[in-house]
């Protein structure tokens, strides 16, 4: 009872909030089903962590790691969780769409454009380096948010990962007013004839060693993103190791987004989030994430202008690193402008390129300030 008693005298507004909003994103996962494998440990974590006293960040009556700080200390401060995962997303990626359509690949560059953009609006707020690693919120991509907040040595990494992966979850509520607002009807009824030409297995086989080793030589310091990412997608391709790709796909990929998404709620304490820094960065995050989505749309528009045979504009918004949630979005509002106008190819394809640029663009600004 006593114990009870100094827990409850603790207790403030704060912790309330905190209770909250991981309420909120266990709602969001299981009653809206959104990216429940990542909301749902968020949510359930950001709770945990806002228990005074919680023993899942301390242990009791001592100073040593409890549960959770010891999971970031090994698998987040040093990079092994979002590498893992890495392996795991490159093996569900099939390339086939971008390979057979490579001018796709320019809707991925497009689309991070709001990076930069961000980075440049950031520096007023903060130095350069906490700046670059906000700005990689708009790669909607967490693992390389989450290597380049690190590798610049970030005092925010903690609210970078939330705003990252939080918004990656929040990809069907975010895009599609974006993409309402910058086109009309006419455009998103814009049918896209798929051409893309068979592509054989030596071209899958070759095409993520090319690319690891000609995005290593661009931007150095992407290699281990990169490499991961595509070590994943030769190991689905190859042919020969059919069980450990279904492996990384299903088992792995699921296990370590368990232990990142939980891990990444020890950072989601109260004296850490509810502050204007944490805030300002969120704020950050999401304009980072608008104007990705609105570069890649507004890129196909300015691309329209010169084009015989129409590109929906849609499909540039496919250009963040969401994958495949983006892709799916930009194909079901083609269908439901038209039923019959059929997006998913040309979504995809426009996705991974996404995948691929937005560890690129993390390569790129890891080059510069570190």
């Amino acid at each position: 009872m006593e114990i009870l008693y100094e827990n409850l005298l603790q207790m403030d507004w704060k912790y309330l909030v905190m209770w909250a909003i991981g309420g909120l994103l266990i709602y969001l996962a299981i009653k809206k089903d959104m990216e429940p494998t990542l909301l749902l440990p968020i949510g359930f974590g950001t709770i945990l962590v806002n228990i005074p006293n919680s023993g899942a960040i301390t242990q009791a009556g001592s100073e040593e790691a409890g549960a959770l700080t010891t999971l970031f200390d090994m698998g987040i401060a040093n990079e092994l969780f979002p590498l893992i995962l890495f392996i795991g997303i490159g093996a569900m990626i099939d390339f086939g769409p971008l390979l057979s359509n490579p001018k796709l690949m320019i809707f991925g560059a497009a689309a991070q454009f709001g990076i930069f953009f961000t980075l440049c609006l950031a520096s007023i707020f903060f130095d350069i380096n906490d700046a670059a690693s906000i700005a990689i919120i708009g790669a909607a991509d967490g693992p390389t948010a989450i290597v380049v907040a690190n590798k610049l040595n970030s005092q925010y990494l903690g609210p970078i990962m939330v705003a990252a992966y939080s918004y990656m979850a929040l990809v069907p509520i975010i895009q599609p007013p974006v993409i309402k607002l910058l086109t009309t009807k006419k455009e998103r009824m814009i049918r896209m004839d798929y051409e893309g030409k068979e592509v054989s297995k030596t071209t899958k086989i070759l095409f993520p060693i090319i690319i690891t080793i000609v995005a290593g030589i661009v931007a150095p310091s992407s290699v281990s993103l990169i490499g991961f990412l595509m070590f994943g997608n030769l190991i689905r391709e190859c042919g020969v190791l059919n069980s450990l790709s279904e492996t990384a796909q299903k088992v792995l990929a699921n296990l370590i987004t368990i232990f990142l998404g939980i891990t990444i709620a020890s950072q989601m304490t109260a004296d850490k989030f509810l502050n204007p820094s944490t805030l300002l960065i969120l704020g950050l995050g999401l304009f980072a994430f608008i104007f990705d989505t609105a570069g890649g749309v507004l890129f196909a528009k300015f691309l329209n202008l010169f084009m015989k045979k129409k590109i929906n504009p849609m499909i540039g918004a496919a250009g963040i690193s969401a994958f495949p949630m983006s892709g799916r979005i930009v194909h079901k509002m083609g269908l439901k402008e038209d039923p019959q106008n059929f997006l998913l190819m040309h979504s995809i394809g426009v996705n991974v390129s996404g995948q691929i640029a937005s560890v690129i663009a993390g390569g790129l600004i890891l080059n510069f300030f570190m």
